[in-house]
């Protein structure tokens, strides 16, 4: 039964050419956001702390420091308002959630061990 569940989630998703992502990479998210009749791209850049789910319900959670105070936003990859996905430096932690990253203040709350190093 679980085939027939997995075989429904990947018709459900849309063909998406977004790159490979995975934790520990900071990434920059094009959102779209109505605010009454107008509709525009938000831009939200973060490093990956979590990633869940497969197929439809696929989704990340990014952290960004502002003004000194942590940031966390989740994006279901699935959803027609994800318009693009850039991935600015790739990562290469040592975990599969980086929850750790909360106790941390300053530069020392996003930094990830880069990929190559």
């Amino acid at each position: 039964m679980n085939h027939l569940i997995e075989a429904f989630e990947k018709s459900q998703v849309a063909d998406t050419n977004f790159p490979t992502v995975g934790v520990g990479d900071t990434v920059i998210v094009h959102k779209e956001i109505s605010e009454g009749k107008k509709t525009r791209i938000q831009r939200f850049q973060g490093l990956i702390i979590k990633q869940t789910g497969a197929y439809s319900r696929k989704s990340i959670t990014l952290r960004k420091i502002v003004d000194g105070i942590g940031v966390e936003k989740s994006f279901i990859l699935a959803s027609p308002l994800v318009k693009n996905i850039e991935v600015v430096s790739k990562g290469q932690p040592r975990r599969a959630r980086l929850h750790y990253l909360r106790d941390r203040k300053g530069k020392a709350a996003l930094r990830v061990k880069k990929l190559g190093n």
